[in-house]
């Protein structure tokens, strides 16, 4: 019963919040597709100038992947990492998710595929992948979109927010797979 009614609600949720602001606007006479496409003039010109931004960080990612950094401090931080009940694989997951949320799938597939589902491995990425923020991308796409060019101490508490994500996340999946 409950599974049916929530069905029905998510079918009908969208048509639903269109059709009531295109009623709104009509009853308080705004001038509906002339506002509409004076926000779509403003969305485009916003994308134009975050394209810099979003192209700095994917040549970022691209570079740090196949210069083999990645690789690199996998195999110097394994011994390290395994002391605290991390697993290698997952360092990944720590260094790219904080740049982008796509390379951060990325990743989280090619360890999903390769350890399968259910090892630790794959649960602790996923936590980590929910509980941390692409802060570059964030900071890249919001403050490109206000022209704000100084990041002050966004960086640093975004950044921070992050690490705090990836402790949570080791903690509680030490306590609730190990």
């Amino acid at each position: 019963m409950f599974q049916s009614i929530m069905n029905i609600i998510s079918l009908w949720a969208l048509p639903a919040i269109i059709l009531v602001i295109l009623t709104m606007g009509l009853a308080k006479k705004v001038p509906i597709y002339e506002v509409f496409t004076d926000g779509a003039k403003d969305g485009f010109k916003i994308a134009v100038n975050i394209i810099p931004y979003l192209v700095a960080i994917i040549v970022a990612i691209s570079m740090f992947r196949a210069s083999g950094i990645i690789e690199m401090l996998e195999s110097s931080l394994a011994e390290f990492l395994s002391t605290i009940n991390v697993p290698a694989d997952t360092l990944p997951i720590m260094i790219v998710r904080s740049l982008s949320g796509s390379a951060a799938l990325g990743v989280f597939s090619d360890i999903a595929n390769n350890l399968g589902p259910d090892s630790y491995a794959t649960k602790l990425s996923a936590v980590m992948v929910g509980s941390s923020e692409t802060t570059f991308y964030v900071l890249a796409v919001y403050f490109g979109a206000v022209g704000i060019s100084k990041l002050r101490y966004a960086l640093w508490v975004g950044l921070l927010a992050d690490f705090i994500g990836i402790v949570a996340a080791v903690l509680v999946c030490n306590l609730m797979f190990l």
